[in-house]
This record gives structure tokens, sequence and C-alpha cells, in this order.
């Protein structure tokens, strides 16, 4: 498959810039995913709502922010990634770098601009049919990412 888009989608907590797990394709189609560990700084007293994750369980099994912003660096460095909730993706990967002092190296762009053939809206429509299809769910980054990359196999086959 040539030329596939870098996606990308961040799950984040109750507040919105929380980030939660991450999620990329790779430029062989393989995809990347992990869960986050919160920083110290990320957290107030009343315990951000964690999307149904525990504190054991985001650092048990979670990357660093740091080697997170390291894997996506070595990925996709000075790239455009496509997502399909830009400003929440942005949000979430804003308070990563934030946290180190980063400049972001990636920018974000709609992932339905890559495809200006179709009519406004076709193409969250065909991506909720596929998440229907595909028995997977929306706002998981590696569901998310898997059904853009998907969805795109679909509309490169029809061009």
């Amino acid at each position: 498959m040539a030329d596939i888009p870098g996606f990308i989608a961040v799950e984040t907590g109750d507040d919105s810039d929380l980030p939660l797990a991450i999620a990329w394709v790779l430029s062989d189609g393989r995809i990347k995913h992990t869960l986050i560990q919160p920083d110290d700084d990320w957290l107030d007293e009343e315990m951000n709502a964690l999307n149904g994750y525990s504190m054991e369980e985001l650092t048990s099994f979670g990357a660093s922010p740091l080697d997170v912003i390291r894997e996506l660096e070595s990925d996709h460095f000075n790239a455009t990634l496509f997502t399909a909730g830009i400003s929440d993706d942005e949000a979430a990967l804003a308070r990563l770098f934030d946290t180190y002092g980063i400049d972001p190296f990636v920018e974000l762009a709609p992932a339905d601009s890559l495809y200006p053939a179709l009519a406004g809206g076709e193409w969250s429509r065909a991506r909720n049919e596929l998440f229907g299809e595909m028995g997977l769910e929306p706002m998981r980054p590696e569901h998310e990412v898997e059904v853009m990359l998907r969805l795109h196999e679909r509309l490169g086959l029809a061009e």
C-alpha cells in the first residue's frame, strides 16, 4: 500500500487535553499504540476522570510522555498527521510537548481533507459506518487509527 497518510488519534480524559492513550499509523500500515503515564503536573486534587483507566494501569502499562514524544519523533518528524478530532488531539499533543518545553514537530490536519472529492459529511458518515461494520469503538485511539486506515484503503480503491 503506497503513500499511507500518517493517521493519529489521542484519547483524553474528561479534561479534554489530558492525554491517556495515543495511536498512530506507520508508513508500512502497522499501528503503534500505548497508554500514557500522566505527568504529576497534569492531575489535580480531584483526579481528572481517567476514562475508566486506573492510575495503576496508566503508570504500570503506560509510556512516559517523553518516550511517547521520542517515538513520535522517530516515526513522524516534521510530518502532517491526519486526525478525526483535530481540536482535542491538538490540545492533548500540546500538553505532551509543553511538559518538556518542546516545540511540536508535527502538524495536524483533518483526515477528511485527504478526500476533497467527497461531499461534506460523507467521510464522517463512512467512518461511522465502518466503526459499526468492524465492531470497534470510537474514541479508542487504536480503533480510530484502524478505521481511518481502512477507510483510506476503501476510498483509494474507489478513486
